[in-house]
């Protein structure tokens, strides 16, 4: 009998990829946690694999190969499922993303990729990138805006975005460009698209002075927790880990201003920065 025919790098191959693991889980009579223990990893690990929220490793493909009996198979097709448009460090993350049902987010130094316009994510890309030429850049807002493409759905995934007020009066692009950006959040805010608040300077010290959080929920996997920094990135779905930073986050919104005077604020920043530019 043929064995498993490669996968179609065109039609989402992690999704398939994790509905041959559970198969060939399932068909070899083994729990999640069974087969974790044959990886050396937790059974939810393996459950982030069957979901597709976690992407397959080259080592992991291997010892699953070599744990089910598939041969290669996995070998073979985690080389599909690895390709990405995004950098290496935050590629798996994205995908993530892409799955997610609620996404929890607070970054103090920039508005979040998510909310981002064209022009603000050149910016940012060109202040990373000083000397890349512009079709590189052209590359990166296109993938960015691509991302920003979950938003389109009216109500998946639940986005809550707590900003800090340096994010908001960092003037990335100038004066037009941060307008059109703040333009853009209120605008979300405004169709309930998105929660948005802001955490003011007046706030004083918070919970999370020492970085950003990001929280990504989903339906049938464990949450996973989104940790960056420059040039680098990495999920982690720790229990404790994941605890303590929901609490964190939790105590980030109870500082931070209302939606409804969050709103307020990032308009009346909008129409200085619009005034600034034509004044």
């Amino acid at each position: 009998m043929p064995g498993p025919k490669d996968l179609d790098p065109s039609s989402s191959p992690r999704a398939l990829l994790g509905a041959e693991l559970r198969h060939a889980r399932e068909k070899s009579g083994l729990s999640q946690e069974e087969l974790g223990q044959r990886l050396f990893v937790s059974g939810s690990f393996i459950g982030q694999l069957e979901a597709g929220t976690r992407r397959m490793q080259p080592e992991y493909a291997r010892l699953l190969d070599e744990a089910l009996g598939t041969d290669d198979f996995f070998t073979r097709n985690c080389k599909a499922a690895a390709r990405s448009k995004y950098p290496a460090h935050f590629a798996e993350a994205a995908e993530a993303e892409s799955q997610a049902t609620a996404i929890r987010q607070y970054t103090p130094l920039l508005i979040p990729g998510l909310l981002q316009t064209p022009a603000y994510a050149r910016a940012v890309f060109r202040a990373y990138r000083p000397t890349a030429p512009e079709e590189k850049l052209d590359e990166l807002v296109a993938a960015r805006m691509e991302r920003a493409r979950i938003l389109d759905d009216p109500t998946d995934p639940l986005l809550w975005v707590v900003l800090d007020e340096a994010a908001l009066r960092r003037r990335t692009g100038g004066p037009k460009v941060m307008a059109e950006a703040l333009h853009h959040i209120a605008d979300l805010a405004r169709r309930n698209r998105a929660i948005v608040q802001v955490l003011p300077f007046e706030a004083g010290a918070h919970a999370s002075m020492e970085g950003a959080i990001k929280l990504m929920d989903f339906e049938d996997a464990p949450t996973l927790l989104y940790f960056e920094g420059v040039g680098s990135g990495h999920l982690e779905d720790d229990p404790g880990t994941v605890k303590y930073q929901r609490h964190c986050y939790e105590l980030l919104t109870a500082s931070a201003l209302s939606p409804a005077n969050s709103l307020a604020l990032v308009e009346a920043l909008a129409q200085d920065y619009a005034h600034e530019e034509h004044p």
